[in-house]
């Protein structure tokens, strides 16, 4: 048997996968600063549901405020919906009990009460680069408390490229 019939063994991981599908979500984000995605998955490796951060629906992007500094009012973050709380509402099947969360960064003290009780039981990111904040000390003790595992995704020196 020749090269023909042997399978390609250069292939993506899962966790290569569904972390591309998370970054490419987080590309959608008008944001100007920031641009998270998500990207949830079933424990058979399906993708249940994929989001990024935004303003709500109906909450036009043109109109809300993407500044980071100034009255609060004035600022993205009384209005935009993290990434991992839009892949969560964004979900139609049931439940996401026992499934895996791929985002692009760590997850905020608000996003993990949304995963801890939507039972995501697994987080992989991708950045941390919050991690000394209170909201990222309070998410880690939230999600160690209720038993969400996490864990850094680790890059390869693979260069993902597309083939037709």
């Amino acid at each position: 048997m020749g090269k023909k019939n042997e399978k390609r063994m250069d292939h993506i991981t899962w966790d290569e996968y569904f972390m591309g599908v998370a970054i490419l979500s987080g590309m959608r984000s008008k944001d100007p600063n920031s641009q998270v995605g998500a990207c949830i998955v079933s424990q058979d490796n399906k993708i249940l549901s994929m989001g990024y951060n935004g303003f709500p629906i109906g909450c036009s992007d043109d109109e809300f405020p993407w500044a980071r500094e100034g009255d609060p009012l004035d600022t993205k973050y009384l209005y935009v919906t993290h990434s991992e709380l839009n892949a969560i509402l964004n979900y139609r099947g049931g439940s996401l009990e026992g499934a895996k969360l791929y985002v692009s960064l760590f997850p905020c003290n608000e996003c993990a009460k949304a995963i801890i009780q939507a039972g995501i039981k697994t987080i992989i990111y991708a950045e941390d680069k919050y991690a000394q904040t209170p909201s990222v000390v309070a998410s880690k003790r939230m999600l160690d408390a209720a038993g969400v595992r996490y864990y850094k995704y680790s890059r390869t020196d693979r260069e993902i490229c597309f083939r037709v």
